[in-house]
């Protein structure tokens, strides 16, 4: 089997997008299966405006078509809804080969943040790219229920996956050893709604993993914060198993990758109750969700850590790609 996946954003950039199709590379070749990418680092590209990290493809879809061509892949799925997904999206029509798509941001309320465009026209454009697809996959069924009321078409459900042999309770403390340390770990960029978690008071450290467009602004204006850039592998596992609470601040997340990952390492989730944490955090036991942050903040410092992890055991990467590669051919059988 071999797939094309199609991504605005790939290595060496670090979100949710790129660490998902990189764990599902993984067990896909354990399965001989080929999932190959078509992503910006191989067109020209320009930084995004506010959003330098991010690069902008410049392509055309005669370059695209002559790519799938190249490649002949036996399934196509686009990943992002950016400049690279758009003009993949108007070869494919041309050539008409099918294609699924997949949900993962909330670009509606990115670009509202960023460039002041109205969400409406923003979601009517969104809803006509991924309505030409052959489906398209969703992460939470919180955001499932809102698509469908906004009147996107084959929405397919897919869960997420962890690492959880990496992620796990260890013994080991880097930072706060006697003092409550409240952690969160993301891009840091104005759609993450980090302020609300930083102008927190909150006995002990408030400690932010990642790094992003808003890192300097937020480390000059919060000095008492530890600012750590971003951590990957074994030095991420480590920054969860040191921490007391998990922040997870954001609004506009569709998921929410990094919840299971504190999660798999036995952290409890302060969050406020919307898609995302709405759809992994059991309130009570694995975390606690209110609209008051801070409350939810102190709540879950008083959880039972050893009762979190199994929560979430049954969420792995191998179950992520049964489920990717199920709606693949189930979206493509049903086009045939």
């Amino acid at each position: 089997m071999r797939i094309l996946v199609i991504s605005d954003t790939w290595t060496p950039q670090i979100n949710g997008v790129v660490r998902t199709y990189q764990n599902l590379r993984s067990c896909a070749e354990r399965k001989n299966i080929n999932i190959e990418m078509l992503s910006f680092d191989q067109f020209s590209s320009v930084p995004c405006p506010t959003y330098p990290e991010l690069q902008l493809t410049i392509t055309t879809p005669s370059q695209i078509e002559k790519r799938l061509g190249n490649i002949k892949p036996q399934y196509v799925h686009i990943a992002t809804e950016g400049p690279l997904g758009a003009v993949s999206k108007i070869a494919l029509n041309r050539l008409r080969i099918p294609y699924t798509t997949s949900y993962h941001s909330r670009f509606p309320e990115y670009v509202a943040k960023r460039f002041f465009v109205g969400r409406q026209l923003t979601y009517r454009w969104q809803r006509h790219f991924h309505n030409s697809s052959l489906g398209t996959m969703v992460r939470s069924a919180t955001i499932r229920s809102e698509l469908t009321h906004r009147r996107f078409n084959n929405l397919m459900p897919w869960v997420g996956g962890v690492d959880a042999s990496l992620f796990q309770p260890r013994d080991d403390r880097i930072f706060g050893a006697h003092t409550p340390v409240f952690l969160y770990v993301g891009r840091v960029a104005i759609e993450k709604n980090l302020r609300s978690f930083l102008n927190l008071k909150l006995p002990g450290l408030k400690v932010v993993v990642g790094d992003g467009p808003a890192r300097a602004a937020l480390q000059r204006q919060h000095p008492d914060t530890l600012f750590c850039g971003a951590k990957a592998g074994e030095e991420l596992a480590r920054c969860y198993s040191s921490a007391d609470v998990f922040v997870f601040p954001s609004l506009t997340d569709t998921y929410g990758l990094t919840m299971l990952e504190a999660m798999a390492a036995g952290l409890p989730v302060a969050a406020f109750p919307v898609a995302g944490p709405l759809d992994i955090v059991i309130p009570g036991l694995s975390g606690c969700l209110d609209w008051d942050l801070g409350k939810a903040c102190l709540a879950a410092l008083d959880l039972n850590r050893n009762a979190i992890r199994p929560t979430i055991l049954g969420l792995t990467w191998e179950n992520c790609l049964r489920g990717f590669l199920s709606n693949i051919e189930t979206a493509n059988q049903l086009h045939a």
